[in-house]
């Protein structure tokens, strides 16, 4: 890795899993911040009347959801060795949060557009045959109907069909395993758990969902970077 100059801004990659996937968001912001802390790495702070140290994550985790690509954008304020910065900040952090790559930023937060997810299910009210029936025949479907929360309008009903992309359902020991792209932009964001609430509503089938985002990707599905 290389070497940044003063005031240059840094994103730090990070995998999210194990006890740490239960965490909010707002609590993962505080434990990446103590960890800036601890660790004394040169972080820019904001001004004004609450100082703290400047982070942004570009795309958050949903509360239950594993993350094998995650990041934090922060910003420097003199030369740091981009090995340093993760060898430090993982003496910090949970075991459930580790640092594996720090980068320069190439794309900005605002240029995520989808994001990637791998879906084990598992439902022990039907077999796992049962179950890749009833998903298969699920996407089948012209319509895909679900009650979603808007910002603007609450709750409505919605059709979450024609945001499914890249899929691929396999067989797996007990249950099964989705690969789904969904929108995951500031324009339209599909949670895969609306698929589970989908499952209940056609079939009744209460699915265990284990949710985790593999990568976000720009509007020509490049990976984020």
């Amino acid at each position: 890795m290389g070497e940044v100059s003063a005031l240059k801004d840094v994103r730090i990659w990070f995998k999210k899993d194990d006890e740490c996937r239960f965490i909010s968001h707002l609590d993962l912001n505080r434990c990446m911040l103590r960890a800036l802390h601890k660790s004394r790495i040169p972080i820019w702070h904001t001004e004004g009347f609450n100082v703290h140290p400047y982070a942004t994550f570009p795309l958050p985790l949903s509360l239950g959801f594993r993350g094998e690509k995650e990041c934090m954008d922060v910003r420097l304020t003199e030369d740091y060795s981009f090995e340093d910065i993760k060898n430090k900040l993982n003496d910090c952090l949970p075991t459930g949060v580790r640092v594996y790559d720090v980068t320069e930023p190439v794309l900005k937060a605002k240029e995520i557009t989808y994001a990637r997810f791998k879906i084990r299910m598992t439902c022990d009210e039907i077999t796992p045959d049962e179950l890749f029936n009833n998903v298969s025949e699920l996407f089948e479907k012209e319509q895909i109907l679900v009650e979603k929360k808007t910002k603007k309008k609450g709750v409505k009903e919605v059709d979450i069909k024609p945001h499914f992309e890249e899929v691929k359902l396999e067989r797996n020991i007990g249950g099964l395993i989705l690969y789904i792209t969904l929108p995951a932009g500031s324009v339209t964001n599909i949670n895969p758990l609306l698929i589970q609430k989908s499952l209940e509503r056609y079939y009744g089938l209460d699915v265990y969902f284990d949710v985790t985002k593999t990568d976000m990707l720009d509007t020509a599905h490049n990976s984020f970077k």
